[in-house]
């Protein structure tokens, strides 16, 4: 029997806007609205906001919620903070996975420490029920409670270097709400009996959870409130900022900007296969001499004696031309082998390449005259460690182009820019 699609709180009037819809992840989702190039650019120079209510959250609390999630997340919760690697605290989160005995993918997540003995966790469309079985599963007698937020929250996401300017217009106190909170940190609760709820607050009294992250690699928010008040705050902020260029965004726009901000698609960039050898090795708990492992944790002995090795490495093509990723792809090496597939191919349409350079076109070093026009970037999986700059073919049974591995795509992203910068 089939399960009938999902939708957000938001779907009406996605389809009362003229939104492209498609279904992702059980939801019927919006990929774009009138043109997938000017969504992207918006984030870039303006504004952008989605609807991620497709996103489930988990909670997890009581004295053994903080062993619990030691146990079952990667990354490593007594020394994730900064450089000097110090514990996670109350309003910061943290970015990592959750993975089964072979150290295979069930999903990557965010966690947000709210206080004393209580975390959400954010993970992605449909996987509620997955992560919170796994952390039930894995309970091993630790006094926790693990509760599927499934369809139970309204979240969106507001991205771009005005987001804080269009976000202020509807705060009750804007200056104490962003006054200290730098990247991957939030501030207040989206149920109004919390304690925590009065730190933020919509201008018409609405409580919020109010995070600076997203999946854009730009300067942002996500923010968490009641289903039945989304729509007011999302119509609220296209409204707000209409003189900066707001748009509203679908997941199109959203798959091409987390890919120049060489961020993973879950299921995609990382799966059924170990998490490790990728770009993201901090979402994995490295000692300094990134030798070992600082903590235990659920898949740990697999990622240490690997099966198949094999390496996730970023890519950017010489133009905005791209392949069909996934099966059927291939990379092909000098040499004319095939080494690996495809993972991600996208088109980045805010960036292009001048004098051998990637510049953005929120570059403030750009040449006189620059216009972007686009180029395609994602992440290939291949048998061996490619260098960066090293070039190799990707190609689909329709065509074949060239690509660079690299270690970063879009330059001058603003999501890790001070608060001070961005108001």
């Amino acid at each position: 029997m089939d399960t009938p699609i999902k939708r957000t709180p938001l779907n009406n009037w996605h389809r009362e806007n003229g939104a492209n819809m498609a279904d992702f992840g059980g939801y019927d989702m919006p990929l774009w609205y009138a043109s997938v190039k000017d969504e992207h650019l918006a984030v870039l120079t303006g504004a952008g906001v989605f609807d991620t209510s497709h996103m489930p959250a988990v909670n997890v609390t009581g004295p053994g919620a903080a062993d619990l999630l030691q146990h079952c997340f990667t990354n490593d919760l007594e020394a994730c903070m900064g450089p000097s690697r110090t514990p996670l605290i109350p309003g910061r989160c943290v970015y990592g996975a959750f993975l089964d005995e072979k150290g295979h993918t069930i999903d990557d997540a965010i966690i947000f420490f709210l206080e004393a003995d209580s975390y959400m966790v954010v993970v992605n469309a449909g996987m509620g029920g997955a992560v919170a079985g796994h952390l039930r599963q894995h309970l091993g007698g630790r006094d926790a409670t693990v509760v599927d937020m499934t369809d139970r929250l309204g979240k969106m996401d507001i991205q771009g270097p005005a987001a804080a300017r269009i976000l202020g217009r509807v705060l009750a106190d804007p200056q104490a709400v962003f006054a200290g909170m730098p990247y991957f940190s939030f501030k207040g609760h989206h149920d109004n009996a919390s304690p925590l709820a009065d730190a933020v607050r919509l201008d018409d009294g609405t409580p919020i959870l109010l995070s600076r992250t997203g999946y854009t690699g730009e300067f942002g928010f996500e923010i968490f409130l009641a289903p039945d008040r989304i729509r007011h705050l999302w119509e609220r902020l296209l409204a707000a900022g209409e003189s900066d260029g707001i748009r509203p965004c679908g997941l199109a726009a959203r798959d091409s900007l987390r890919a120049g901000a060489v961020l993973p698609l879950s299921h995609q960039d990382i799966g059924h296969w170990p998490f490790i050898n990728h770009p993201w090795p901090f979402a994995l708990p490295f000692t300094a001499d990134q030798a070992g492992f600082t903590k235990d944790f659920i898949g740990r002995a697999a990622l240490e004696n690997p099966t198949v090795v094999a390496f996730t490495q970023a890519f950017a093509g010489k133009d905005l031309r791209k392949i069909s990723a996934g099966e059927g792809s291939r990379v092909v090496d000098a040499d004319g082998q095939t080494i690996g597939t495809v993972l991600t191919c996208a088109t980045d349409m805010g960036i292009g390449r001048h004098d051998g350079r990637i510049f953005s076109i929120a570059s403030p070093d750009k040449p006189e005259g620059f216009s972007p026009r686009g180029l395609c970037c994602g992440f290939v999986r291949v048998d061996r460690k490619l260098s960066v700059g090293q070039q190799v073919d990707i190609a689909d049974s329709r065509r074949k182009i060239t690509v660079t591995i690299v270690a970063d795509v879009r330059p001058d992203r603003t999501a890790r820019k001070t608060m001070a910068d961005m108001i």
